[in-house]
This record gives C-alpha cells, structure tokens and sequence, in this order.
C-alpha cells in the first residue's frame, strides 16, 4: 500500500507538474488479480481498485488484524457485472452500483473491477447494497452552460448510512463535460474524485488548489484525485464521462461547503 503524505497549501507553489501529480493524482489502480491501495494522511482515507479475483489484504500499516477492523468501505462497480463476496454473502452488483461494507467485516473478496474508498469508523453498519434505482438523484446543470448532469447519492445521511464515509457517482449527459462549477472547498472535509466511463484516448483537466492560486491536472480514465479541505475540485473533459466522490472527515452533511464564485478563481 503506497502513502502519501498531507499538505499544507502554501506547499503547492513549490511543486512541479510531476511532484503535483505524485502528491494527488493516484494513477496505478487495476493490475489483473490485485487490490491497489493508496493510503492518504489527508483524513486517513484509503482509495483502491481491484481487476478480481482478488482478496482485500490487510496491509500492515495499518496495525490491524483485517483491514475492516477499524474502517469501513465503499466498493463501486466501474466495469461490467460483478461480485463482492463478505464474510461468505455473495453480493452481485452491476456497472454503478454501490456496495457499503461495514466495521468488522473480517473477510472480503471481488470477482470484477470495483473502485474502492475506506474510511476510519468508530462502529458498526450493516453490508448494504444498492442500485442507481435505490440512489438519491439530483439534476443539475444545463445544455448552455455544458454542465448537464446527475448526481446519485448512495451512502449519506438519508441514504446508505456510514460512520463518516459519503458516496455518490455523477454521471454527465452526452455533451456535457464540465463538473461541479461553480465550485467550492469543504473545510472540515478531505474528497477524491475518481473518473471513468470515457475512452481511454480521452482525458479530464482537473482544476484544484486554493481558489485564488489553482492548479491544474491531466487525468486519465480510471485515474483519481484526492482533494484536502483547502482545493477545489472540479474539472472538464474532452468528452462526457462519470465520476465517482466520495468524502470523509468531520460530519457527513453533504450541502456543507464552501462556496467559490467563478469570478474569484485564480
């Protein structure tokens, strides 16, 4: 399991594309047969990805005696149909849809290609599946403004219920290819955005940093970006595409950010 560091917002200046990239651009995910993990210091969050059959390993930085056994997960099924086997319950789980895995889940295995996020958790919730049906949408954008979209809120406060993972996939309407804008920050909250269902020719501009003195970042599909509490997070493709973000940190409110007027970034 690699690790990254947090940062401080005054270090951004000093950072060249490939140091930018190193910090908040988690690049190798799917390996055939693995479970690829990146441990971020910014909430503690790990994001991973798994082309199964695979295993969740216990890695051993986390000084435990099975990875769920202070976390809970996100498994979001970015490929074709699949399954996420817990504790011995098959759960079968097509392209978008979500399974939440709860504390003290001892053993889980994946046949097919899933994203993964972990968060800390101080108890228990119950394994729970759900459907792009079962998912709380939200419609927003416009043609004009190149930003059609809808948002799918899985794991939430009225949703899927967590310890303090949030989780939803945002999905753009053909044409569309701008994502969260007007943007923001979320001050008592670390995010990542992971992109995919686009070709892999294709590529996102991520824009993030603090709002006057932002930066940018060439993603590619089936790549993701970890966002501490001080960046935005937004960004445009050369096509349309989907995403997946989720969040942990200090409440599990999903309006709570802070916002940044198109006028004011830098």
């Amino acid at each position: 399991m690699e690790s990254r560091p947090a940062t401080a917002p005054d270090q951004l200046a000093g950072m060249d594309t490939e140091r930018l990239r190193k910090r908040f651009l988690v690049e190798d995910l799917f390996r055939p047969g693995e479970v690829r993990l990146t441990y971020s210091h910014e909430d503690r969050i790990v994001v991973g990805g798994v082309a199964g059959p695979a295993e969740l390993p216990c890695p051993g930085e986390l000084r435990s005696a099975y990875f769920l056994e202070r976390r809970e997960m996100g498994v979001v099924n970015v490929g074709g149909p699949g399954t996420v086997t817990v504790d011995g319950v098959r759960h079968e789980l097509d392209a978008r849809e979500v399974l939440y895995i709860g504390r003290g889940a001892r053993k889980v295995s994946f046949d097919g290609r899933f994203y993964l996020v972990s968060t800390p958790a101080h108890t228990g919730h119950p394994t729970v599946k759900a459907t792009l049906d079962d998912a709380e949408p939200v419609r927003l954008g416009s043609r004009d403004g190149s930003n059609e979209r809808t948002i799918y809120k899985f794991i939430h406060l009225k949703g899927i219920q967590s310890c303090q993972l949030v989780l939803g996939v945002t999905v753009l309407e053909p044409g569309s290819m701008w994502n969260t804008m007007p943007c923001h920050t979320h001050e008592r909250r670390t995010e990542v955005y992971f992109y995919f269902d686009l070709p892999a020719s294709d590529r996102v501009v991520h824009l993030m940093g603090p709002p006057g003195a932002t930066r940018n970042l060439i993603v590619a599909p089936e790549q993701a970006v970890i966002s501490p509490y001080w960046s935005v997070h937004c960004g445009f493709g050369t096509r349309s595409y989907a995403f997946v973000w989720a969040m942990g940190g200090e409440n599990q409110a999903y309006d709570d950010v802070e916002p940044v007027a198109i006028g004011d970034l830098r």
